[in-house]
């Protein structure tokens, strides 16, 4: 049975609406942290009356971090990012904050913590976002030895930041980059399922203690990804080879942009496949079949079709 209540860091973001989404229709009654509640606003009405509540909680204060959790049967942690921006690094979103926030759960008594970490994680990785995730892992087990760390893949779905960025690419340019060739291979995992994850990580009795990783059903190269992309929204385009070496030079540019197209970390995660390990305990063992990239694709990225066309063509 789903706990009763529960804290959600990062409700707001991609993964976080599916994840309160679901909790809410287990019955579950849920404190919405994210940095701003105003943010969060739209979470209110997946659930019935005062049970999803907006809170502002940030991962580097103790004490509103602590008041949260107090009361709480489980904790679920989702905070992420993909660049730094200002405050925003990667050491307290994916590793101080994680840390600080599953000691706090430990002190208040809190019975299931849930982490999300990613397949990147790896502590002698080159990129410093895959860095920050293991060690993110690392402190978080040892601050709460029972917590359950979920690593997906590259997460797609109608809010993701992969095909709708370079659909929305592929509308006004002739060409489409492929760093490093595209031979970087990937897993894509849709969000429902990974959410669905978080769920069965909170209410199945095995959980405690494991880490799973979670893919979807089948493994694509970056320019396989491309090509299915352009399929589904019927576009002809020029698929360009960037080396990584001019990649991280264009990155070096455009990292200083408010909301960069690319930076130099990413041209270094990308040096790195985003593949489960063969055997890993994953979605299956979590008892979720996971759902087609095929099947998803088409329920998002219309909008990303030509005016007038409605079967898959290119143009």
């Amino acid at each position: 049975m789903t706990p009763r209540r529960i804290a959600i860091f990062g409700a707001s973001g991609f993964i976080g609406r599916y994840v309160v989404r679901d909790l809410a229709r287990d019955g579950a009654v849920i404190a919405a942290c994210c940095r701003h509640a105003s943010s969060a606003g739209f979470l209110r009405p997946m659930g019935d009356v005062g049970q999803i509540a907006p809170l502002s909680a940030d991962l580097g204060d103790e004490r509103a971090l602590a008041a949260v959790v107090a009361g709480a049967d489980a904790v679920v942690n989702l905070v992420g990012i993909l660049y730094e921006r200002g405050k925003q690094r990667f050491d307290l979103a994916h590793h101080r904050g994680p840390a600080q926030l599953a000691a706090a759960a430990k002190s208040a008594g809190v019975k299931r913590f849930v982490h999300i970490s990613a397949l990147a994680a790896d502590a002698k990785s080159s990129s410093a976002y895959g860095r920050s995730k293991a060690e993110g892992e690392a402190a978080v087990r040892a601050a709460f030895p029972g917590a359950i760390i979920l690593r997906p893949s590259l997460v797609v779905g109608p809010e993701d930041n992969f095909f709708n960025r370079f659909a929305a690419m592929a509308r006004v340019s002739p060409v489409l980059p492929l760093i490093g060739g595209g031979a970087t291979k990937f897993q894509p995992v849709y969000v429902g399922d990974v959410a669905a994850a978080v769920a069965a990580a909170l209410s199945r009795d095995d959980t405690e203690g494991k880490t799973y990783q979670l893919a979807g059903p089948a493994v694509f190269t970056m320019r396989q990804l491309f090509e299915l992309m352009l399929h589904v929204i019927g576009r002809k385009r020029l698929l360009m080879s960037l080396p990584f070496g001019v990649a991280s030079l264009k990155a070096f540019f455009l990292e200083f942009m408010p909301k960069p197209l690319l930076t130099r970390d990413q041209v270094r995660m990308l040096r790195h496949d985003s593949v489960a390990a063969y055997g890993a305990p994953g979605l299956a063992e979590l008892g979720i079949t996971p759902t087609a990239l095929e099947l998803v694709l088409p329920t998002y990225l219309e909008r990303f079709r030509r005016p007038g066309r409605f079967r898959p063509s290119h143009a």
